[in-house]
């Protein structure tokens, strides 16, 4: 009886170890993974998480953007999240997203960046900050450069 209870403990403890989902963000306390800054700016942060289930925070997106393309770019990723400008604190599928770069919003690092739900509200902040509008891969690109 005592080893299907062991064996029962050992299962629910793997279960709930590879749990593939976002862990919340402590604003004002967690630092952020690649630069070590506290994360403040509810607008702008970003998380990573592995298909392991390793939760990596950021305090601007550009943050999590250069993570990727240095330190993770062989870390098997299951989900790529950024905060939604209009939502603070709200985070929402990174690859789906529109990305604003305007100078008329600082982001946390000095890129600009700042994330919306999709093109359409990319198009309507575009329209109020001006800035240049970039998908997921397309911001990838201009910040490599």
């Amino acid at each position: 009886m005592k080893y299907f209870i062991f064996l029962g403990i050992i299962f629910s403890s793997i279960l709930v170890s590879c749990n593939i989902s976002p862990q919340q963000i402590e604003y004002g306390t967690d630092a952020c993974h690649y630069c070590n800054m506290t994360i403040v700016d509810r607008q702008h942060s970003a998380q990573l998480v592995t298909t392991k289930g390793k939760a990596y925070k950021y305090d601007a997106i550009e943050c999590m953007v250069h993570s990727l393309q240095d330190e993770m770019k062989d870390t098997e990723m299951a989900l790529y999240l950024v905060a939604d400008f209009n939502q603070p604190g709200q985070l929402m599928d990174a690859t789906m997203a529109s990305y604003l770069v305007s100078e008329q919003i600082a982001s946390p690092m000095g890129a600009n960046l700042s994330a919306f739900e999709n093109e359409n509200s990319g198009q309507k902040a575009q329209e109020k900050f001006t800035g240049e509008l970039f998908s997921w891969e397309e911001i990838q690109i201009h910040l490599k450069q």
